[in-house]
């Protein structure tokens, strides 16, 4: 029983380094006045990385739900 709270403990704390790391990768929804002049031009011409933008988000949803699941978890644990 033991062994299996610090496997769950150790998978814990490997999301929240994963949940900050895919926050930390996303880019800025603002960045100023300077940024929304320039971001108008970046979505008219397709700078922005979208894709990428994107696949962090779900992946930030994913992993988010994943480490509250595993919180809830590890305080119910007897």
């Amino acid at each position: 029983m033991a062994v299996a709270k610090v496997v769950f403990m150790v998978f814990h704390v490997l999301l929240a380094l994963a949940l900050i790391a895919a926050v930390v990768l996303q880019s800025g929804k603002s960045a100023g006045l300077s940024g929304s002049i320039a971001g108008g031009a970046e979505t008219l011409f397709g700078g922005k990385k979208k894709g990428l933008d994107e696949l962090l988000s779900k992946v930030t949803v994913i992993v988010a739900s994943l480490f509250a699941a595993t919180a809830l978890l590890l305080v119910l644990w007897k």
